[in-house]
């Protein structure tokens, strides 16, 4: 029996990693463990990625060879679309709406599924333990987007952002790569980062993922 095919385009949140940096991970590359049998997951997404520069590495291209009829396509970007360099720069309301239909596009003609997805939260905090959201206006750009092209939309920057409220500011850092100095063998220098996932913070996420597709009727 054929296969369903779930494929994923975004970046360094969603991408696979080895086990050299371990416990990094994100959260596609832990939604392989989460599907039925007849279910794969083809995670192309990559780190460093825009909805920009992802078309233009041909990646997309690669996407639209593979993808079928009842196949999924999900996407989510937006981390990189703010950096200012030519190469992934985007405007919200502008190209990197344009960059999204082109999955869309590429979804549809194929007899696929295209499913938006805003960009996850980073771990930001300030001084007085608030949230602060660091993606502007990309994740209303992209929710306009799913209405005007009548597009399944799943708000992973929302339910992100409520898990970090919900766990505060010093439990959230479990989510992410926090290590001390020695503490862990792939980062002897300590790190401390709040937009990657640690693997117990990739499987969170990739928990609810399962869960708000299967409430659009997916079933995967």
């Amino acid at each position: 029996m054929k296969k369903v095919k779930v494929f994923l385009a975004g970046d360094s949140t969603m991408s696979n990693y080895d086990a050299t940096v371990a416990p990094r991970a994100g959260w596609g590359q832990m939604l392989t463990s989460l599907v039925g049998e007849g279910v794969e997951v083809r995670n192309e997404a990559a780190s460093g990625r825009s909805s920009k520069s992802f078309i233009e590495e041909g990646r997309l291209a690669k996407i639209e060879q593979e993808i079928g009829q009842g196949d999924y396509l999900l996407i989510q970007f937006g981390h990189n679309d703010e950096k200012e360099d030519e190469a992934r720069h985007t405007e919200p309301f502008d190209d990197y709406q344009g960059y999204l239909d082109q999955f869309i596009t590429v979804a549809r003609s194929k007899q696929a599924v295209p499913i938006l997805i805003t960009p996850v939260q980073r771990r930001t905090f300030n001084a007085q333990g608030e949230l602060q959201d660091t993606h502007g206006l990309y994740p209303e750009a992209m929710m306009k987007l799913a209405v005007d092209r009548q597009v399944p939309l799943i708000d992973l920057g929302r339910m992100s952002k409520e898990l970090l409220e919900q766990l505060g500011l010093e439990p959230s850092k479990k989510l992410f790569l926090w290590f001390a100095q020695g503490e862990h063998p792939n980062y002897p220098e300590g790190v401390q980062d709040d937009t990657h996932f640690s693997q117990f913070g990739a499987h969170e996420i990739a928990k609810w993922m399962v869960y708000k597709l299967q409430e659009l009727g997916i079933q995967i």
